[in-house]
């Protein structure tokens, strides 16, 4: 949840990311990882953005791990197959703070070859440095800082100063849920008003996300109720089902009586 947090934000707001990474201005928009030729490995964790000279490659992360270097070095040459002539800059950005040493790599070595990357540790960063930029108000809550509450005041009167209810909106959702890694959920509601954050792109994802991972639940129960274990494929994709689709099983199911009741239904949906 929080990879895509701010993969909304690199997105919508990568004028401002360009601005942190580069100092300066830049028109970056957004390159799919299947324009790479080959499948991404992992593409929830990652943003690619693009300019007309430099590929920006964001990698965020909110626990260690150990395969971030191989996954850095391999999108280098991806990059490099697909635009030879393009420099490119990657960062690892990690959210929480932690004593793994992992989150210090910024290499990866194998015989007759080393590639370098850029670790940014948001903890180590003044919060300051993030409040320059509307894009970037959600990350100052994870920032060094004395006291998070006190930072959470200054990075939601910035906001209440946004000009564009969209805008105040969605920067306001993802605040409050980063500060989640930090800070207790009554501390965040004291500052952040629910009501400016509900007509968000991401609350309504989030609260369509949970009415989904509710539905899936409920009907996965009935069904071990009605036909018994369910096998780990079919449970893997009455999950992915929309809501629509989880109703119209949820009202099916009332005439299943073997298992092969419902491996015929999800062969015809």
């Amino acid at each position: 949840m929080y990879d895509n947090i701010c993969k909304f934000l690199a997105e919508n707001y990568s004028s401002d990311f360009a601005r942190w990474v580069f100092g300066e201005p830049k028109g970056l928009t957004t390159l799919s990882p299947t324009e790479l030729f080959v499948e991404p490995i992992r593409a929830d964790a990652l943003i690619l953005l693009q300019s007309s000279d430099v590929v920006l490659h964001l990698e965020f992360q909110t626990q260690p791990d150990e395969a971030i270097p191989f996954r850095m070095a391999d999108y280098r040459l991806r990059v490099h197959r697909r635009y030879p002539n393009k420099d490119m800059r990657q960062l690892v950005i990690y959210l929480k703070s932690t004593g793994s040493e992992l989150v210090r790599q910024n290499t990866f070595n194998i015989s007759g070859m080393r590639h370098e990357f850029e670790v940014i540790r948001l903890w180590e960063q003044p919060y300051s440095d993030f409040l320059q930029f509307p894009g970037l108000l959600p990350l100052a809550i994870l920032g060094r800082t004395d006291d998070r509450t006190q930072t959470l005041r200054e990075i939601g009167s910035l906001i209440d100063n946004l000009g564009d209810r969209r805008e105040q909106s969605n920067i306001a959702a993802a605040t409050s849920l980063l500060a989640g890694l930090v800070l207790k959920k009554d501390v965040i509601s004291a500052v952040l008003r629910e009501e400016i954050m509900q007509d968000s792109v991401i609350y309504q994802d989030i609260k369509k996300q949970g009415v989904q991972e509710g539905k899936a639940g409920l009907v996965l129960r009935q069904l071990k109720r009605r036909i018994g274990e369910i096998e780990a494929n079919d449970e893997i994709r009455i999950n992915g089902l929309f809501v629509e689709q989880l109703e119209a099983l949820g009202d099916a199911l009332l005439d299943f009586s073997s298992y092969d009741d419902l491996s015929s239904w999800l062969a015809d949906n």
